[in-house]
């Protein structure tokens, strides 16, 4: 007992544990934490994606721009290269050979290479373009834009922010659409720019009585003379006219050609028109 009356502890309730929620645990050392998250395992973090395998039609795309540029650049060598195709009965070669008719009628030879020309260049085009996806995106733009003009003139912000996903969307699908059709532009740009020259070097190379061309009526004209005043000669608007149908029959037969592989691959019963 102590001197003002109360009682001591005993032994028994000083030696008695402290409760569970005041038990305090020994916290572990910052080192430990920082290495189990150094050893996480390499499946937990974000996997890189692969790279992007190598395809050798891009190759040929690139190859093809850049020789283009080079030849549009360079005029020496874009006579050489054109040069190898052959000019004339003493510099004969594969494509002279064939419709070159030693330069006794070059309208002929105009008409052919416009033909040889614009068939590389629909082929081209009808290979890298997907004329379905390429129409599908053509009339969404179109509902898009007659949408996307009503809300501007509404002038609600929550109809113009509701139209961002969907722009977002069109805007991907028109990019794609405008890649394809580069991949065409790059073999279709190289092989202008060579049929241009040679036409150009199997005129150059004929003699003035070849280059000569004689209508009905007794007229006549200079395929190597400039049209009026301007710094273009005939052939070249000759040439150019000729390349106008040919381009737009191919084109055509090709992608109706196309389409209908599309509906038989696709189990359609009826072919998507052409035009």
């Amino acid at each position: 007992m102590s001197d003002d009356g109360k009682p001591l502890p005993s032994a028994a309730s000083a030696a008695e544990p402290l409760p569970e929620e005041e038990a305090t645990e020994p916290a572990e050392p910052e080192g430990e934490v920082a290495t189990e998250e150094a050893e996480a395992p390499p499946a937990a973090r974000p996997a890189r994606p692969p790279p992007a395998p190598f395809k050798i039609s891009t190759f040929i795309y690139v190859f093809l721009g850049l020789l283009g540029l080079w030849m549009l650049i360079e005029s020496s060598a874009r006579n050489s290269i054109a040069g190898l195709f052959g000019t004339s009965p003493g510099n004969p070669g594969p494509l002279y050979w064939l419709i070159g008719f030693n330069s006794n009628y070059l309208l002929l030879t105009m008409a052919l290479a416009g033909a040889v020309e614009m068939l590389v260049t629909s082929v081209a085009y009808n290979y890298t373009t997907n004329w379905v996806k390429a129409a599908k995106v053509q009339k969404w733009s179109a509902a898009f834009r007659k949408v996307q003009m009503e809300a501007i003139r509404s002038g609600k912000k929550d109809r113009i922010a509701a139209l961002k996903p969907q722009q977002e969307k069109l805007t991907r699908l028109s990019g794609e659409v405008s890649i394809a059709q580069f991949k065409g532009m790059a073999i279709t740009y190289f092989l202008l720019i060579l049929i241009y020259t040679w036409i150009y070097l199997v005129i150059d190379a004929a003699n003035p009585v070849q280059r000569t061309v004689s209508f009905g009526s007794g007229a006549s004209i200079l395929l190597t003379s400039n049209v009026g005043s301007l710094p273009i000669p005939v052939w070249f608007i000759i040439f150019s006219l000729y390349t106008v149908p040919f381009s737009l029959v191919f084109r055509r037969v090709l992608k109706h050609l196309w389409l209908r592989r599309y509906a038989t691959e696709h189990h359609l019963s009826s072919v998507p028109p052409a035009s």
